[in-house]
């Protein structure tokens, strides 16, 4: 688990040892059918497989790219961007949500399973089933990392967690609970989630209510706070600048009396989220078919 978060290279002679990763989930695998979600050795493993998946993508052998990245190469002749991973336009990105991955194999192997579905049911369950907040928290992270790009692994990611394993129910009930790193990884991986278009509408009947209610009256007290305030408010961003309906779910919620109160704290030590709820408020107020609304 410390070799684990020993940055780059650490990562990469990990994913590339036989049989580790296959090891790792093959434990958890039995830990959650044994109905016992709650050991050490468990919790060790998924913060171990979370860090693997850090910048996973970007760190991905070039024999992963070629294929994964194949169907994406032809979307734009213009494209001058070298390699896979470099700044795209909007326009590209946004045509990336739409290009599938590869079949999934029935057995993945070694680096295979980080993204492969089996495994974020996995971490889908242990976030349901489990009472650890390391082990809940790391299991968030580990869906963070997966979903954090813009390429079609994390936008696969993110319908698998969303559509195929619905997730958004146990990720719901995370968001009530006290601790607050938990809710603050929660919170994030919802905010990836949310970039992609297609998902949008799913995400805000399911959780656009419950971010409201967490969204606190202002952000005094702690850095973590604040950050998760601010998440809160990008993924409000996202979920309602393309939909009115949206916006409307988020007046009904009540929640503009606590956007307003947050864009007001001027404190520098909460600027990022008094900027994200002011981002917010100038989006919504573009649904001019809300505007006597907002007024009332």
């Amino acid at each position: 688990r410390n070799m684990s978060s020993a940055g780059p290279e650490g990562r990469k002679k990990m994913r590339e040892c036989n049989g580790l990763i296959d090891s790792l989930v093959y434990y958890i695998q039995g830990a959650i059918a044994d109905h016992e979600p709650n050991d050490k050795a468990t919790e060790n493993c998924v913060c171990i497989l979370h860090n693997l998946s850090y910048q996973l993508e970007t760190e991905l052998p070039e024999t992963y790219t070629q294929s994964i990245y194949m169907q994406k190469r032809n979307i734009s002749s213009n494209d001058k961007t070298p390699g896979c991973f470099g700044t795209r336009s909007r326009k590209v990105k946004e045509k990336q949500q739409d290009t599938p991955l590869p079949e999934e194999k029935s057995n993945p192997r070694g680096v295979e399973s980080l993204w492969h579905s089996t495994l974020i049911r996995i971490y889908l369950s242990l976030i349901a089933k489990s009472t650890r907040n390391y082990t809940q928290e790391a299991s968030l992270g580990a869906l963070q990392n997966l979903t954090a790009g813009t390429g079609p692994m994390p936008f696969a990611v993110a319908r698998t967690v969303v559509q195929k394993a619905n997730g958004l129910p146990s990720i719901r009930t995370i968001l009530h609970i006290s601790h607050p790193t938990v809710k603050k990884t929660a919170v994030s991986l919802l905010r990836n989630l949310s970039r992609n278009t297609s998902l949008q509408n799913d995400i805000a009947r399911e959780v656009l209510p419950d971010l409201v209610s967490i969204l606190p009256e202002s952000v005094q007290g702690s850095d973590i706070v604040a950050e998760t305030a601010a998440s809160i408010c990008y993924t409000l961003y996202n979920l309602t600048q393309n939909s009115s309906h949206n916006a409307r779910l988020l007046l009904s919620a009540h929640g503009l009396p606590k956007i307003i109160a947050i864009s007001m704290n001027d404190s520098n030590m909460f600027s990022k989220a008094s900027r994200a709820a002011s981002v917010l408020l100038y989006s919504l107020w573009s649904h001019t078919d809300l505007h006597s609304a907002y007024k009332k």
